[in-house]
C-alpha cells in the first residue's frame, strides 16, 4: 500500500467515524426537540403545576405528573438500595474469595440473568412474587412494623401484593446483574501489586477489600450505581405488571402506585384527546431528561475518578 493510499484510507476512516458520531448527536437532539414539541401543549396549559399536581383525570382533561414522578423515583431508589450492597458483596466474593475456576461460570450466570427479557421478570413478579408477598411478606411487615411512629406509615395498609415495594424488588433483581458486572470489573481493575503488598503485611481478604480495593474504586462504583439508576428509571413492562397502576401518592410502600413508563404503556393506546396524548408525551420528556441527568452524573463521577488517580 502506497503512502498516498494509506493516507486516503485513514482520512476516509476518520471521516466516517466523525460522521457516525455526528449522526448520533443530531439524532438525539432532534428526538429531544420533537418530543418536547409534542409535549408543549401539556406544558403550556398546565405550566409548572403539571410537575406538582397529583391529579390525573382523562375525563376532565386534568393531568399532573407528580404521582408518576414519585413512583418512578421511589421504585428506582428501592431497587438501588437493595441491589447496591448485594453487588458489592458478589464482587468481593468473586474477586477475593471464590476459586478462579468458579469465577467464569458464575459470571456467565450473572450475564445470563441480564439477558432475560423484562417481560419475563414482569410475569414472574405478577404471578409468583406478588401473591407470595400478599400472603407472607407484607402481612409480616404490617404486623411487626406497622405500629411504629414513622416506619409504620411506610408499611401500613392492606396487603395488596402489588405496589412500590414489589416493583422496587423486581427492579433490584433486574439491575443486579448489570451492576454486579460493573463492580466485578472494577474489583479486578485494582492493581495486583497493591493487593499483594497488603497481603504480605498480613491483611485478610476483607481488610484488603475494605482498606485497599474499595477506596481505590469507590467513585467508579458510585458512577456505576448512577448508570444502574438510569436503567431502573426507564424500565417499563416489569414495573407495569407489579406496581399497581394507581395515580396517587401514598406514604405506604405497600400501596399501589404508578411510574412514568407504566403510565405511558397503560394509557397511550387509549388516549382519546390531544391533551391526554400530549401529557403522556410530556411524561416521556421528563423521563428522558431524568435519565440523561443520571448518565451525565455517572460520566462526571467516572471522569473525576480517573483524573484523581496518580499517573
Amino acid at each position: 500500500m502506497t503512502q498516498r493510499t494509506q493516507s486516503l484510507t485513514n482520512w476516509t476512516v476518520r471521516g466516517l467515524t466523525a460522521l457516525s458520531g455526528l449522526c448520533v448527536v443530531v439524532f438525539t437532539i432532534a428526538f429531544a426537540i420533537l418530543l418536547g414539541y409534542a409535549a408543549w401543549p401539556a406544558f403550556s396549559s398546565f405550566g409548572l403545576h403539571f410537575l406538582t399536581n397529583e391529579a390525573w383525570n382523562p375525563v376532565t382533561d386534568t393531568f399532573g405528573a407528580l404521582s408518576s414522578i414519585y413512583g418512578t423515583i421511589i421504585s428506582a431508589a428501592i431497587a438501588l438500595v437493595l441491589s447496591f450492597p448485594v453487588s458489592i458483596g458478589i464482587g468481593f466474593c468473586l474477586s477475593e474469595i471464590m476459586p478462579r475456576r468458579l469465577v467464569l461460570p458464575i459470571r456467565s450466570l450473572i450475564e445470563l440473568l441480564a439477558g432475560i427479557p423484562s417481560l419475563v421478570y414482569g410475569l414472574w413478579g405478577m404471578y409468583v412474587l406478588a401473591p407470595c408477598f400478599q400472603t407472607t411478606l407484607q402481612p409480616f411487615l404490617i404486623k411487626h412494623l406497622g405500629h411504629f411512629a414513622f416506619i409504620g406509615q411506610i408499611f401500613s395498609g392492606p396487603p395488596y401484593g402489588v405496589g412500590l415495594l414489589t416493583a422496587g424488588i423486581v427492579l433490584a433483581i433486574m439491575i443486579l446483574p448489570f451492576l454486579t458486572a460493573i463492580v466485578v470489573d472494577l474489583f479486578q481493575s485494582v492493581p495486583r501489586l497493591m493487593k499483594e503488598s497488603a497481603y504480605a503485611l498480613g491483611m485478610t481478604p476483607w481488610e484488603v477489600t475494605r482498606s485497599i480495593s474499595l477506596p481505590y474504586i469507590k467513585q467508579e462504583i458510585f458512577s456505576g450505581a448512577f448508570l444502574a439508576l438510569g436503567r431502573a428509571l426507564g424500565e417499563t413492562m416489569a414495573v407495569t405488571f407489579v406496581v399497581g397502576n394507581a395515580h396517587r401518592i401514598s406514604t405506604s410502600l405497600l400501596a399501589p402506585a404508578t411510574t412514568i413508563s407504566a403510565s405511558i404503556a397503560n394509557e397511550f393506546n387509549e388516549a382519546t384527546s390531544d391533551m391526554h396524548t400530549s401529557s403522556l408525551i410530556a411524561l416521556g420528556f421528563i423521563l428522558l431528561v431524568s435519565t440523561f441527568l443520571a448518565l451525565v452524573i455517572s460520566k462526571c463521577m467516572a471522569a473525576r475518578a480517573v483524573k484523581g488517580r496518580p499517573a
